[in-house]
């Protein structure tokens, strides 16, 4: 009984991890199949036919695969820049710093975590039809440059760093923008290690936005360049179009692998007070 109790967490881990997985996994096998294999429920890792270097040929030739990577790295990173720039300073003030109506902002703050973006979509379209930026950069970052779900994980993280090394900080003429990026950011490195993968991902993998506002293919970032590749294909090739999915799906497995170790951390330090 005891050796149950102790291996049962990790079968259940397991059982989660093996259904979370399974997507990926079929997605990979199917970006290696000939067509004749596409619909076969196997998940034996070894195909009939290993078909990968003709659908990865494709996924790559007939729709600029490069751009829409490199679409997707300009979005990111200038979304997650200005959102870190912004989001920090509020997350000191409110944490750190006492002036009046600081409860209410950040009462504002949590309630403004349940507004989704859909709601904000017509007003944002027309003003930035208004002022003819469509087909931007600018209009696939702008309406997430202000995170307030950076401002609350900063805060829960500012909060945990010792008043007296602020105030120390203070005594010997530090100012509070040197204290906010230099000593208390500095100290959470974790939390921003944990923010920007939440970041990053969450925007590389955006259809809605850019579908609004791009209408350029060669402006296109990854899953609108995926949604381009299969009216071209017309939904039937199914290889080629999982190859290309297996592209664009690389560079965030990648990027959660080297960060995970920050990435738990950080989440681990929001809880800590």
């Amino acid at each position: 009984m005891a050796r149950l109790r102790k291996f049962l967490p990790h079968l259940v881990l397991a059982l989660g991890a093996f259904v979370m997985l399974l997507p990926f996994y079929w997605m990979f096998l199917t970006s290696i199949r000939s067509p004749a294999e596409i619909f076969d429920v196997s998940l034996w890792p070894i195909p009939k036919q290993f078909e990968a270097v003709a659908n990865y040929k494709r996924a790559t030739s007939q729709q600029p695969m490069a751009r829409f990577m490199l679409n997707g790295v300009i979005v990111c990173l200038g979304i997650l820049i200005v959102q870190v720039l912004t989001a920090v300073p509020a997350a000191y003030a409110l944490a750190k710093l006492k002036f009046p109506g600081r409860r209410l902002l950040l009462l504002a703050v949590i309630g403004a975590l349940c507004v989704p973006i859909q709601a904000l979509a017509l007003p944002l379209f027309v003003g930035l039809a208004k002022a003819q930026l469509l087909n931007t950069y600018f209009a696939m970052m702008m309406p997430f440059f202000l995170s307030v779900f950076a401002i609350f994980l900063f805060h829960q993280s500012f909060r945990s760093y010792p008043d007296e090394i602020i105030e120390a900080a203070r005594l010997d003429g530090y100012s509070e923008m040197e204290i906010c990026w230099g000593l208390v950011l500095r100290g959470s490195l974790p939390s921003l290690a944990a923010f920007a993968v939440f970041s990053v991902v969450a925007h590389w993998n955006d259809l809605y936005w850019p579908m609004i506002v791009v209408t350029d293919t060669n402006l296109a970032p990854p899953p609108l360049g995926m949604l381009f590749f299969a009216d071209v294909e017309s939904g039937a090739d199914y290889g080629a179009l999982m190859a290309g999915a297996a592209i664009i799906t690389a560079p965030m497995v990648l990027c959660f692998l080297l960060a995970r170790r920050h990435f738990i951390a950080g989440i681990t330090m929001t809880g800590v007070k």
